[in-house]
């Protein structure tokens, strides 16, 4: 019975993708999807664990086909001993290029990064806000015509580190504390 109801959204995607007649490309979009990330932030090399999270974002109406971009996207997860909530607000720019029906897009963001306290290894305290900032890109395809499935591609940089103790906030960077993440994320794009 749930291979029949897949069966079937599946058909009636494909059709509705294949009737999109004419895309609508201008104006704003509005995007919400999955994301995945490389690495813990405390993924020391033999304790590497990748995150699991959210993304949504707002790209306002294009000028020469670069639009400002706002993304917020969180991850949640638990490495050595110790939780990993890290919540994201970034802005930046956003170039795309039709190729058909289809749109390929690269992107530049920069902002800010949350963490919650206890996020070293077992549960070692560490900074709770770092600067971090995404280069990547990706496609949209069609699926009607305001509404489109995505899928990106990014390189996230951030600068995490761990504190000596809640009275001495003084950052340590242990050898191996990672900065450099691949980024993977997917959703749909509606387009006003």
């Amino acid at each position: 019975m749930p291979f029949r109801y897949l069966s079937l959204s599946l058909l009636l995607g494909i059709s509705l993708s294949l009737s999109a007649q004419k895309v609508y490309h201008d104006g704003y979009e509005v995007y919400g999807g999955y994301t995945f990330l490389s690495n813990s932030f405390n993924g020391v090399p033999g304790a590497r664990q990748p995150l699991n999270g959210w993304d949504t974002s707002v790209g306002f109406p294009p000028w020469h086909n670069l639009r400002f971009k706002a993304e917020v996207f969180g991850y949640r997860g638990s490495n050595l001993g110790a939780a990993q909530n890290a919540f994201f607000i970034m802005g930046g720019g956003q170039y795309s290029r039709h190729i058909g029906k289809e749109s390929v897009f690269v992107e530049a963001l920069a902002g800010e990064q949350g963490m919650n306290r206890y996020w070293g290894a077992n549960q070692t305290p560490g900074a709770i806000a770092s600067f971090s900032s995404i280069l990547g890109g990706g496609l949209d395809t069609p699926i009607t015509r305001r509404l489109a499935f995505r899928v990106a591609a990014d390189y996230q940089w951030e600068n995490l580190a761990l504190i000596i103790a809640l009275n001495n906030d003084m950052p340590i960077r242990p050898p191996g504390l990672p900065n450099n993440f691949g980024r993977i994320s997917t959703g749909l794009v509606w387009r006003f």
